[in-house]
């Protein structure tokens, strides 16, 4: 990216920081995670949006139970959702439920512009936003008309995923980016009947850091109420905050509240 595509780049009103969750494929569980992170920032005190930059599969207002369509302002704006402590924007609540989205990239461009400046986002202290796997129209459209405070990329600790978190970590470096690290997600299951620990996925999540040169943010184990309640549309850190799982999630937050406050510092 040259400096004059930098230089594009346009703050959002009100919008004191941006934070992106990306992933190098599909089937990580990032929205679920950036959905709980979400609600668990908002638990801390920070005034929270999170807006699902996934436009052809949007998720999470399945995740979140948020259903009602936004309603229009006076001066055009869209006016976000409300779920648990969040203003929330997504492709899924302009749709009707199961509508395919057969866009070209230029439609996608157009509708992250209109989700990042065209929606009463009101005062935050923080925008999430929800990437879409890979590295693709709308990743390039936001790395270039916002400016993000941060990045990071959730992966399974597999080492298969080497390749596509490298994939990740090479944009997000090369439009001048600062990733803020990676977060393992699913990274080892506890049987809750003889509580013995298994690591699933494999244990690679500290050493694929390392590889990058970048934090291993945080270790989200794997836990099959975090799908029941995605699918419940009720964040497990509210619906369970004894778990493990929902205990790594607020530890996460607190991290990168940190982690992003130290930004530019």
């Amino acid at each position: 990216m040259n400096s004059t595509q930098v230089q594009e780049r346009t703050s959002i009103p009100g919008v004191a920081g941006l934070l992106a969750i990306s992933s190098g494929k599909g089937g990580v569980g990032k929205s679920t995670l950036s959905a709980n992170l979400a609600v668990a920032l908002a638990g801390q005190g920070l005034s929270v949006g999170l807006m699902d930059a996934d436009i052809y599969g949007p998720n999470i207002p399945g995740i979140l139970g948020l259903s009602e369509k936004p309603t229009v302002s006076p001066a055009g704006m869209l006016r976000p959702g409300a779920a648990h402590g969040l203003k929330v924007i997504s492709m899924g609540l302009l749709i009707d439920r199961g509508a395919p989205v057969i866009w070209r990239g230029p439609m996608l461009a157009k509708m992250i512009n209109q989700f990042l400046f065209q929606v009463e986002w009101g005062s935050l202290d923080l925008l999430v936003l929800d990437l879409p796997p890979g590295t693709g129209d709308v990743q390039i459209t936001l790395t270039q008309s916002a400016p993000l405070t941060g990045a990071a990329i959730v992966t399974t600790p597999s080492a298969l995923a080497i390749e596509d978190v490298r994939r990740g970590v090479g944009m997000f470096r090369q439009a001048g980016v600062p990733l803020l690290g990676i977060i393992e997600n699913m990274s080892a299951f506890t049987c809750p009947d003889c509580q013995h620990t298994s690591a699933l996925f494999g244990e690679g999540g500290e050493e694929l850091a390392r590889s990058f040169g970048t934090p291993l943010l945080g270790q989200i184990p794997l836990d099959p109420r975090l799908r029941a309640c995605a699918d419940a549309g009720t964040p497990m850190v509210k619906a369970h905050p004894e778990a493990p799982a929902s205990r790594a999630l607020v530890q996460l937050a607190g991290r990168l509240q940190e982690t992003l406050a130290g930004v530019g510092n």
